[in-house]
């Protein structure tokens, strides 16, 4: 009796390789080491976690070292095995890995925060290490000197943060929504440009410098791409979460973007499309399809003796429009809208069936995602939470992986 072999599966989704546990407390931060079957973890737990894969197919910690204050975040260099880890207590730790990662030496301690470590990035080509934290601040050490160099302080706790190394310019993301453009000097600095788009904190950045754009995932559930290169203020943005979007990472080369939620949603958008931008918002004090009056609009509602209505807006023109000439819902990927929402009658009519087919795919991680990381090289994908599980993941069936990536970790 033979049974049936099919030659690919029915349904293209992540699959489950691996999963580590062993942490006592949340996972904030895993990382991929390149060209290794291992991976980096750190935890509130006050844990450094390297665990390579045995030949058992399990993974098992070579280096466990434990600090003293909850590690909040990382940034690992693999050419210099160089690592900074961020502290609930503000500090920035620097180690060195050994070549076969069975050992970790301490360098330096960089007193960078009062508050909470949120994020941070190391930049070998400056020899900078810069850092966001909970003291609303972003500031920028020389790891030659242990030095600070400079801070610049935002309203809200700075919660993310990307860096370009060939321009010297910060993107940081706030709790307040914003995103700030800074060009970062020595012992000073210059603000760009800020970013408003997103209706939550800013829970994740993702910068890519070939082609100049800055992806960002915020609590409201959604994604933006911001055309950095393009100067034209240009945005795109896109909905398909259910809950805060807490990881970011864009695929240069395919031209896919792979984002995270709290939930465990794991989304793989195609950027490699004709997208339009969502339409902006128009205010009015009545409908303006039926002229109809919304409920604030006191003079027609005694002049016409109608009651007023409440205001919805459509997402493919953003007209205001009343419930009864908004009654129908669809999806509208090109705009970025993968589940359905409020468009006018008139709206709903011009589009087609075509125009409903989905841009992107969604895949259940089953476990709480505060961070991923990915080696596009390798199709590989980790994936950490609060529920202490590092979860590993073969992604070669929902993207385009290739050897000649071009991937650089960060």
């Amino acid at each position: 009796m033979a049974a049936e072999i099919h030659s690919r599966p029915q349904t293209a989704r992540p699959v489950l390789l691996n999963k580590i546990e062993g942490h006592t407390d949340a996972v904030n931060a895993a990382v991929l080491v390149p060209k290794e079957d291992g991976v980096i973890t750190v935890s509130e737990d006050r844990t450094i976690r390297v665990w390579l894969k045995r030949d058992s197919g399990q993974y098992w910690p070579s280096i466990y070292h434990t600090v003293s204050s909850p590690c909040s975040c990382m940034s690992y260099h693999h050419d210099s095995r160089r690592i900074f880890i961020g502290q609930d207590n503000g500090a920035v730790v620097e180690f060195l890995i050994s070549e076969d990662f069975n050992k970790m030496n301490h360098v330096k301690t960089y007193p960078a925060h009062q508050n909470r470590v949120s994020d941070m990035v190391f930049s070998l080509e400056s020899e900078w290490v810069v850092s966001t934290g909970h003291d609303k601040s972003v500031s920028w050490m020389c790891t030659q000197s242990g030095s600070m160099l400079g801070r610049h302080y935002f309203t809200a706790w700075a919660s993310c943060l990307q860096y370009d190394h060939e321009t010297q310019h910060a993107f940081v993301g706030d709790y307040s929504g914003q995103i700030t453009l800074l060009k970062l000097e020595k012992q000073t600095y210059s603000t760009i440009t800020t970013l408003k788009g997103h209706e939550g904190s800013i829970g994740a950045l993702w910068w890519d410098p070939v082609q100049r754009l800055l992806f960002s995932g915020a609590s409201d559930h959604s994604v933006i791409m911001w055309d950095i290169g393009g100067r034209k203020g240009r945005t795109l943005l896109l909905q398909g979460h259910h809950e805060r979007v807490q990881a970011v990472r864009y695929l240069q080369l395919t031209r896919q973007l792979v984002t995270c939620s709290a939930d465990g949603g794991i989304a793989v958008w195609n950027m490699d499309t004709q997208r339009e931008e969502a339409p902006q918002w128009l205010d009015s004090d009545s409908c303006q399809k039926c002229e109809q009056p919304f409920f604030w609009n006191i003079k027609q509602m005694w002049d016409t003796k109608t009651l007023g209505l409440r205001q919805h807006h459509c997402r493919k023109c953003g007209k205001a429009v009343c419930g009864k000439c908004s009654s129908k819902r669809t999806t509208f990927p090109i705009m970025g809208f993968e589940f359905p929402v409020r468009v006018c009658d008139a709206c709903f009519d011009t589009i087609k069936e075509e125009d409903r087919t989905p841009l992107a795919t969604f895949h259940e991680g089953k476990h709480n995602i505060a961070h991923m990381d990915m080696d596009p090289s390798r199709g590989l994908m980790v994936t950490c939470g609060s529920d202490r599980i590092v979860k590993i993941w073969d992604m070669t069936q929902v993207v385009g992986c290739s050897l000649a990536t071009g991937f650089s970790p960060r």
